[in-house]
């Protein structure tokens, strides 16, 4: 039987390591990017994967599951600089951005048991090209409600948009590595 809370859990674990890898080789430069930076770059790496889908083939060796990482990694990257947004520093301690990084995909992961109560799973018969298109018209949802400065009438803001995006990259790297 699987254990969704501890794929989940495995799936973060990687991508934890590499974001704070990426953190003792770069700092926090990524506080230099803006909101509707953050979402281009993950458009991009939405955008490549299903390009790779589509095609079948890929000319550049970093693979999808790097993609789906580097999603993850945008987007906790998006919401702690939601709630920086009136702090100007822009190197910060890595204690501080690890605390936050936590803090972000406890969050994350509690919704996505929340919606695995009400859903049963759903995603598990997913095909993994669907959780790229859902995670793409997310990230053209979050375009829109930037290009609105931020005002919704009746949508859930950016940031639950960024965790069900993170939700949905977990849950194509479980299904790529039950494929193994």
């Amino acid at each position: 039987m699987q254990n969704t809370s501890q794929q989940y859990d495995a799936a973060i674990s990687q991508c934890k390591d590499i974001f704070l890898k990426k953190m003792k080789d770069y700092g926090t430069a990524w506080r230099n990017l803006r909101p509707t930076s953050l979402t281009d770059q993950i458009f991009i790496k939405a955008q490549r994967i299903k390009s790779i889908e589509e095609k079948g083939t890929q000319k550049i060796g970093d693979d999808i599951k790097g993609e789906y990482v580097g999603i993850i990694n945008y987007c906790a990257i998006a919401l702690i600089q939601l709630e920086l947004i009136n702090d100007s520093r822009i190197d910060l301690p890595y204690d501080e951005v690890e605390k936050l990084y936590t803090k972000y995909i406890m969050q994350t992961k509690q919704l996505m048991e929340d919606k695995n109560h009400d859903y049963g799973e759903a995603w598990r018969d997913m095909r993994i090209s669907s959780l790229t298109d859902l995670i793409l018209m997310k990230v053209f949802r979050v375009k829109q409600i930037e290009d609105n400065q931020g005002k919704t009438i009746i949508s859930e803001g950016v940031d639950a948009n960024y965790m069900d995006m993170i939700n949905y990259s977990v849950f194509a790297l479980i299904r790529l590595s039950e494929k193994k």
